[in-house]
């Protein structure tokens, strides 16, 4: 969106924006998903203020306040302070971790759920939400009705807001946040006199760039009036960012100067239903219909480039009763019939009652696709099922915990470098593959320790026992050092020189040297043999 003229022109209406101010977003989310006490009924904000609670991140100096509720602010603590200074003031205070992205993620869905006021909206993080409604308000009777509604909406949601209409997005921030409440400027208002009063921290500008303003005595809006725009352009004149030149910022609140937004497109998740002609009630028949729904998905899918990673089947019985079930996949798929064998196992125990007259079928996770070459398909079918449909008939058979992959960590330490989680568990992101050296494919899991001949103080190897078996060293190549984790580890860890080793039959293996003689961390070196090669 880009702020216009407030005038307009003779063919459309004035530009108007609703700005809403989250102004407790990270309490208010809280409070509505706080556990409830221990033998007590869920919590619905009664007495949210009975008790001093806060919210905290961590950070590289320690705890620090994120937000507070009324009867912490009341206690003397802010925002931005550390916690150790908080306790200091207030003892009693309860803390409770800040979730910032989950924050951002309910404002995305409010942004998109507050078009209901307008045609599109905007993201103003951390905490706001701007919304286009040129055009709208007579649908709701009037501005102060529309305005009005989005607090009485807001409030019954348990969410603290502070809203205004002006006819630029800057002017809206302005207002709701230092304006009276729910206050509206008219298109044919005289906007700078209306916002004379508000501070100069209307104005969205960082913090230093307000204290020089201070400093200079421009404290409000109005005073920004009697200091000649050359005079501002001089002394800003090395600020380009927007939240950096007062001058840029004051004109894109007039709206001599555009502001761009970025609009929130939602997101709808593919859906295919089937409302039956008869209602059916016996399992074979369900069967087909779900058939049906999931080669049409397939194809609905397979149009957006995208596969299905959950899937939900919601089935309606005549008396508006609804069963549905849940079908979580390792891989993105476009199989019809892989998915329909899936949800076939979990459909025994739906009970019709009556009879169901609808069915629905939903992609609540979808991820992109790629298309992939027939013949290759055609031929991974003949060869047998592939890796992830595997996944998918453990995981519905025995359940998502009983089934794990390998997941590579960064640690070069090798029982550190890899960890298992569940397939259905996103995999976190890496830089890349720690493959400087090759790995055997079979580590043992606890490395045992073996007596061996080596050329001292840190030669090859020469012969080993190990298990009662003496082995001859007909090659061996090394030494590969991994030094110990200090950030981790106490500072006696000894570091490690590994070997891959043949013996005299051919077989090879994975061992090392713990330590080095007169590394000051122990006695004499010992040797373990930890993986073995096929």
């Amino acid at each position: 969106m880009t702020a216009a003229n407030t005038k307009g022109s003779p063919c459309a209406p004035p530009r108007r924006v609703l700005a809403i101010w989250l102004a407790r977003l990270a309490i208010d989310r809280w409070r509505r998903h706080r556990p409830a006490p221990e033998g007590h009924a869920p919590l619905e904000g009664a007495g949210e203020d009975d008790a001093p609670v806060a919210l905290i991140t961590e950070t590289a100096h320690g705890p620090r306040i994120a937000a507070t509720n009324h009867a912490a602010e009341r206690h003397g603590v802010r925002a931005g302070t550390m916690l150790a200074d908080a306790r200091a003031v207030c003892p009693q205070i309860a803390v409770h971790p800040a979730d910032p992205a989950g924050d951002l993620a309910f404002l995305e869905r409010l942004a998109v759920w507050a078009q209901r006021w307008g045609p599109w909206s905007a993201l103003d993080p951390p905490d706001g939400v701007i919304v286009d409604i040129t055009g709208a308000a007579h649908l709701f009777g009037g501005e102060r009705r529309l305005i009005g509604d989005a607090a009485a909406i807001l409030a019954a949601r348990g969410l603290t807001a502070r809203i205004a209409i002006a006819p630029t997005a800057g002017a809206a921030w302005a207002l709701a946040h230092h304006g009276p409440a729910q206050a509206i400027v008219a298109p044919d208002d005289d906007m700078p006199a209306r916002l004379s009063q508000l501070p100069v921290a209307a104005l969205r500008l960082d913090d230093d760039v307000l204290l020089v303003l201070r400093r200079l005595g421009l404290k409000r809006l109005g005073d920004l009036h009697g200091v000649g725009r050359d005079a501002l352009t001089r002394r800003f004149r090395v600020r380009r960012s927007a939240t950096a030149n007062p001058l840029l910022r004051y004109d894109q609140l007039l709206g001599t100067v555009p502001e761009p937004l970025l609009p929130v497109v939602g997101e709808t998740a593919p859906m295919v239903q089937r409302r039956l002609m008869e209602p059916i009630r016996h399992l074979p028949l369900l069967e087909i219909v779900l058939s049906d729904l999931a080669e049409e998905m397939m194809r609905l899918l397979e149009g957006k480039g995208r596969g299905a990673r959950r899937l939900e089947l919601g089935c309606w019985r005549v008396n508006g009763e609804m069963v549905g079930r849940r079908l979580e996949l390792a891989a993105a798929t476009r199989d019809a019939a892989h998915v329909c064998r899936l949800f076939t196992e979990k459909l025994d125990g739906i009970d019709a009652g009556f009879g169901i007259e609808m069915v629905r079928l939903t992609a609540s996770w979808a991820e992109p696709l790629d298309f992939n070459q027939a013949d290759l398909d055609t031929a991974a079918q003949e060869h047998g099922t592939s890796l992830a449909a595997c996944v998918d008939r453990l995981t519905t058979r025995l359940g998502a915990d009983a089934v794990r992959r390998p997941v590579p960590r960064a640690s070069h330490v090798p029982e550190r470098c890899v960890r298992w989680q569940a397939p259905l568990a996103p995999q976190p992101a890496a830089q890349a593959e720690m493959a400087f050296h090759a790995r055997p494919l079979k580590l043992l899991d606890r490395a045992e320790q073996i007596a061996v001949v080596y050329e001292t103080p840190d030669g090859l190897p020469r012969r080993f026992r190990w298990r009662g078996e003496l082995h001859e060293v007909a090659r061996a190549e090394g030494p590969e050092r991994i030094a110990p984790e200090w950030w981790r580890e106490r500072s006696t860890v000894r570091l490690r020189d590994y070997y891959r080793i043949e013996d005299s039959a051919g077989r090879r293996y994975w061992l090392y040297r713990d330590g080095i003689a007169g590394d000051g961390r122990g006695g004499p070196p010992a040797w373990y043999l930890h993986g073995i090669y096929p």
